[in-house]
């Protein structure tokens, strides 16, 4: 028969074990790397999908519709034809700026040149690792290499995993191969934007708070 002495010394086990659990889930699984960060700038760093092109007017890239909704500034640092090297060779672009959040989005390319998805995902780590030495949260927004079948997925969950970003998975998704969201073969037009901003909306919202 337990003791009085000895009930209270398994409660307060039981309280730390409790204790130790809630701490390590809550920075295995729920902590996004630099929130809140002090910095002041939302920086959107990426390809032609940053960019815009396939919009009609600068005012309807998804970059600029996502800043009218959350009602803040948004730069706007996307250059058509980038790969994930390309981002590397100009992330010193950052420095100009106080960076908050930055919406990552690169890969695209990287797979239409037949770059390996090793080299892909190597990159993108980086990338966000100097992100992240810059006291930025980073919004890693997914792309897919493959329309049917490929491992892009599970390649962009490891990286939020392994980095504790927030993250958007194929910010594309839903609009590939439908006419009335895509100005080309590889770019959405108007309407397509504003879903990709409409997608990506409630999570940058919360790591802007």
């Amino acid at each position: 028969m337990l003791t009085t002495s000895n009930l209270k010394k398994v409660f307060l086990i039981a309280l730390l074990c409790i204790g130790i659990a809630i701490y390590f889930f809550s920075k295995s699984e729920g902590a996004i790397t630099n929130y809140p960060s002090s910095g002041t700038d939302i920086i959107a760093f990426g390809d032609s999908l940053v960019e815009g092109v396939g919009a009609s007017t600068e005012s309807r890239n998804f970059v600029s519709r996502l800043s009218v909704m959350i009602g803040r500034p948004i730069i706007n640092l996307g250059v058509s034809g980038n790969t994930t090297e390309d981002g590397l060779k100009r992330l010193s672009q950052l420095d100009n700026y106080k960076p908050k959040v930055v919406l990552l989005l690169l890969g695209g390319n990287d797979h239409l040149r037949k770059v390996p998805t090793g080299t892909i995902f190597a990159n993108l780590g980086k990338l966000i690792e100097e992100i992240h030495k810059r006291g930025a949260v980073v919004v890693l927004l997914g792309v897919r290499g493959n329309i049917l079948i490929d491992r892009f997925d599970s390649e962009f969950e490891e990286l939020r995993d392994k980095y504790h970003t927030a993250y958007v998975e194929d910010v594309l998704q839903g609009l590939f191969g439908i006419p009335q969201y895509m100005a080309d073969s590889i770019h959405p037009n108007d309407l397509g934007y504003e879903k990709i901003a409409e997608r990506i909306e409630p999570v940058l919202k919360k790591v802007i708070k």
